[in-house]
């Protein structure tokens, strides 16, 4: 509704839109309805895998996508451009841990932390594949933090604990402790803008020392080693437990390839703090157990392996 030529003196008009709003609600659902219904109006041009990649493989307007080889995936980036192109869709920022891969991309195509780059020589720069960073020369996840610096209260710790994005789990043993260190403040009803004790002080300066030392931690994008070849078959192995503390479960996969070579790589991890009103150690191991459940309904439906079946265990 507005007014006509925004003369405030004459009536309302209602007015359409002839273009969806960026930052509406319904925006994404739009965008990401766009994108599938591209796919599968070009569906008879392309290959099963690149429309099975448009369908899947996108999160928001950021695609993630692992091939085998090379050659496969200098295709497949060939064929996503083409067939996103058909909706009017250029898709740009383009990086990768391969040069081989990288050169094949269009200049104008790739991310701009490799407009200077000379790809023959120059180190590939660290990048973000759905916030976590991502160093592409040794194609590894990194936990370089910038932690800004805050008051020792409860509104400052609770603050710094959620600045930590980790979405995986592999800094869950780290973060664990300092959320018990404010869930302990919550217990003794701190105020939230008060000086936290000096025996807390103590603690929260200790895990802030360790959060510093992440900048030396990484962890292998790949979950299988190199020159392992084609899983044969793949099983999922959950293991969850609980204290009085906190509950967790930790998801490992073990994958076989066809000469019966075995490899192993942690998957996906979970923790929390146990609830302030007292709860029994079977309940909590039960609720861990509830937790391992959920986590192995949705990796099966996402990961694209071979499963066989699933093991899980309770401490």
């Amino acid at each position: 509704m507005w007014w006509p030529q925004g003369n405030l003196e004459q009536d309302l008009e209602e007015y359409c839109m002839t273009v969806h709003l960026f930052g509406a609600v319904s925006s994404p659902s739009c965008a990401c309805y766009a994108l599938r219904k591209t796919a599968e109006d070009n569906h008879s041009n392309f290959s099963a895998d690149v429309v099975l990649t448009v369908n899947k493989n996108f999160y928001m307007d950021d695609l993630l996508k692992s091939l085998p080889s090379e050659e496969s995936a200098v295709t497949m980036a060939e064929d996503l451009i083409a067939i996103c192109s058909r909706g009017g869709f250029t898709l740009t920022q383009w990086i990768s841990n391969s040069r081989e891969v990288l050169q094949c991309i269009p200049g104008e195509l790739r991310s701009q932390t490799l407009c200077e780059l000379n790809l023959d020589s120059d180190e590939l720069p660290l990048d973000r594949a759905l916030g976590l960073q991502w160093c592409t020369e040794t194609d590894s996840f990194k936990f370089k933090l910038k932690v800004k610096e805050k008051p020792s209260t409860k509104r400052g710790m609770l603050s710094t604990i959620s600045s930590i994005y980790d979405p995986l789990g592999f800094l869950a043993p780290l973060v664990l402790p300092a959320k018990l260190l404010l869930q302990e403040l919550c217990r003794m009803k701190w105020g939230w803008d008060d000086p936290i004790p000096l025996i807390f002080q103590k603690q929260w300066n200790q895990w802030l020392t360790d959060l510093e030392k992440l900048a030396d931690f990484q962890v292998s994008r790949c979950i299988k080693p190199d020159g392992f070849g084609e899983v044969i078959n793949a099983q999922l192995h959950h293991f969850s437990d609980a204290s009085e503390s906190g509950y967790g479960t930790a998801t490992y996969v073990r994958m076989q390839n066809s000469n019966k070579r075995v490899h192993v790589s942690f998957l996906f991890g979970k923790a929390r703090v146990a609830p302030l009103k007292p709860v029994t150690i079977p309940r909590l191991e039960l609720t861990a157990a509830v937790m391992a459940i959920r986590l192995n309904i949705m990796l099966q439906s996402e990961l694209q392996l071979p499963l066989e079946k699933v093991m899980a265990q309770k401490g």
